[in-house]
């Protein structure tokens, strides 16, 4: 089993993730007049329907686009020297440094700490009748899995095939996708938890959610 509070403590040096912001497509590059330093808003609103902070312009056929900050953060870096200049697809423009929320350091342990189970190919994943008919009447932390056990039907191009969980025996204790929406391959769908290590895992989630304070 990895060790879960040695994960934490060393999330807990570096508390963050950086993220390279990157041109979509060709054109002429105009910044929006951020400094290295500054802190911007990632996306806003109830459906983040709400653009996150302007950070440049991209200018293609006299269409020009904003380029905006994907989350919450403070430039790290800004590749100012690209002002004006016409650049390619992929072009770095800013090192985003986004200080990680309560919620994304569990999310990040427990896909360390959970055998994860991986969509095999894109597609809508569902689970099967019996097994929904358990998480609706309780919780998916209800339903025991094994290994070979039919779980999920993936269902594609109007095609539908019974799925087997593959892994240690547990229970789910992470559901990962969401009915009706597309998972790429090699996405998780679930997580399952062995039942001699639940007791370890919902110990450090006690720990991050009185210790973790969110920063900005």
């Amino acid at each position: 089993m990895i060790d879960i509070s040695a994960l934490l403590d060393e999330i807990k040096a570096s508390p963050y993730r950086e993220i390279v912001i990157a041109t979509p497509h060709t054109g002429r590059l105009t910044f929006a007049g951020l400094r290295t330093g500054d802190t911007v808003l990632g996306p806003q609103g109830q459906w983040k329907e709400k653009p996150g902070t302007q950070l440049a312009t991209l200018e293609r056929e006299r269409n020009p686009k904003p380029i905006c900050a994907p989350e919450k953060g403070e430039i790290s870096n800004l590749y100012s020297e690209l002002e004006g200049q016409f650049v390619e697809a992929g072009t770095p423009l800013a090192v985003l440094r986004h200080m990680l929320t309560r919620e994304e350091v569990l999310r990040l342990i427990l896909q360390k700490a959970l055998h994860l189970f991986c969509a095999p190919e894109r597609a809508k994943y569902y689970f099967t009748p019996e097994v929904d008919k358990k998480i609706r009447a309780s919780d998916a932390h209800s339903v025991a899995v094994r290994d070979g056990m039919e779980i999920l039907i993936m269902s594609r191009m109007k095609r539908e095939v019974p799925l087997h969980y593959r892994g240690p025996d547990g229970v789910i204790y992470e559901v990962y996708f969401k009915y009706n929406e597309n998972v790429d391959a090699g996405a998780p769908l679930i997580g399952v938890c062995p039942r001699d290590q639940l007791s370890a895992i919902q110990e450090v989630i006690m720990r991050v959610q009185t210790e973790w304070k969110d920063r900005g």
